[in-house]
């Protein structure tokens, strides 16, 4: 499965749909709600306290059906900079994957209209485990119920029933001994596309846990006047491409253009102070050819 994200929230359809199904499924999904509510969205454990916890919300009038799963998933991207995240149950060779000796109580919920839920996790690494930051993914998945679409009157027509199904996946770190997060800018490539910048900006986490900050971009005409500016939430596990765009169809005859990076660890506000592994800063800028 592939969800992208970051802690979003992705709908599953039911098997087999005919295509006449599929507009009556379009206009039965914004009816449906957005499924149970989970705080909070990163799980930190660690050598000292090796369990942890969520809760989990059904924030809805009717009672939803609650799993809770381990994955595995980091951010990764293609050689165009989209960045998508996987989802593992099985096949995981990533050394750094905890999925297999963190548990989660319990498993299987029935939350009843405005019910909460405490969902504890217990971590029982290997002995052997070496300092660094280690994660998985805790995938909790809300049936929302059945729902029928119209059945047809034809002889020999299909109607199908719809499980409706919301999912939630949210980060898990657990940390041992000492950590170091720092982050390698392997490279930037820029180009221009009619009325848009591209920009590739190519990163690598060389550090034992993952590097987490802010990435922040701009844009400059000939004059040095900025025209375009993004800021967006870094998190880099191993390898990262994150593609940045400009629309510059204001500013045609505005080149050369340059374009300046700024990485922080700073500025993070999801993410309680006490949590953050402070890694390096990096400044890059360049003019586009």
């Amino acid at each position: 499965m592939t969800t992208k994200w970051q802690n979003c929230q992705i709908p599953i359809k039911g098997r087999h749909l005919i295509a006449g199904a599929l507009f009556a499924l379009t206009l039965l999904i914004p009816q449906v709600n957005a499924g149970v509510l989970v705080a909070p969205t990163v799980v930190f454990m660690d050598e000292h306290k090796r369990t942890g916890r969520i809760t989990v919300q059904n924030p809805s009038d009717e009672p939803r059906e609650v799993t809770i799963r381990m994955s595995f998933g980091l951010p990764t991207s293609d050689s165009l900079g989209n960045v998508f995240v996987n989802l593992q149950d099985s096949g995981i060779t990533d050394v750094k994957a905890a999925t297999s000796w963190v548990k989660p109580f319990p498993r299987k919920m029935l939350l009843q209209p405005g019910a909460t839920q405490v969902v504890r996790f217990v971590a029982r690494p290997p002995k052997d485990l070496v300092d660094g930051e280690y994660w998985a993914r805790v995938v909790v998945t809300s049936q929302e119920g059945k729902t029928s679409l119209p059945s047809p009157t034809g002889e020999g027509q299909i109607s199908t029933v719809l499980n409706m199904i919301m999912q939630t996946a949210i980060m898990l770190k657990y940390r041992q001994g000492d950590q170091v997060a720092h982050l390698k800018l392997n490279g930037v490539v820029a180009s221009q596309e009619d009325t848009l910048v591209n920009v590739i900006v190519d990163l690598s986490s060389t550090g034992n846990a993952s590097y987490v900050g802010m990435m922040h971009c701009r844009l400059y005409n000939a004059d040095k006047q900025e025209i375009g500016y993004r800021r967006f939430d870094l998190a880099v596990y191993h390898d990262l491409k994150r593609r940045v765009t400009f629309p510059i169809a204001s500013y045609m005859n505005g080149g050369p253009y340059s374009f300046e990076l700024f990485i922080t660890p700073n500025g993070r506000k999801d993410i309680a102070a006490e949590y953050l592994i402070r890694g390096n800063e990096i400044e890059y800028s360049m003019t586009l050819p």
